[in-house]
């Protein structure tokens, strides 16, 4: 990597982390409509996540796999981070953003691994591949 390569992959990451956030923010809304976590939704959240991730990197290969998948696995963090913020907040009659304040980051990181079953790291693990694997193919071009 070329030292004026770094601040691109600087920035590359960021993006790739406020869209994460983003897609796991929108899957925690999903979830709460459909009354269930929901996690088969981290298909098509890799897929939403590889797809934009392909349109802003220039070539697509190893380092848009690395970001997708990053980026992916951050979502399903998210998700579930916020899916123990809001039992806590129903449980003791708070708002979410109070549940988030009064709880702290380490309790809610180790309330969403407590509710981290195997189908659900399962679904994840798929999600990150399939979002991996969609970012890092070369497409054939169109004629």
């Amino acid at each position: 990597m070329k030292p004026r390569d770094i601040p691109l992959f600087v920035f590359g990451l960021f993006c790739a982390a406020m869209m994460g956030l983003a897609i796991g923010a929108m899957w925690m809304v999903a979830a709460i409509y459909l009354r269930q976590a929901a996690p088969w939704m981290a298909l098509p959240a890799g897929v939403a996540l590889a797809w934009a991730i392909r349109h802003w990197i220039r070539r697509p290969g190893t380092g848009a796999a690395v970001l997708a998948a990053f980026a992916t696995a951050l979502a399903a963090l998210y998700f579930n981070v916020l899916m123990a913020a809001i039992l806590l907040a129903s449980n003791f009659g708070m708002g979410l953003t109070e549940a988030l304040h009064t709880a702290g980051t380490g309790m809610l990181l180790d309330l969403a691994r407590l509710g981290l079953g195997r189908a659900e790291f399962v679904w994840y693990a798929l999600g990150t591949l399939l979002a991996a694997w969609l970012a890092w193919r070369r497409t054939t071009p169109r004629r």
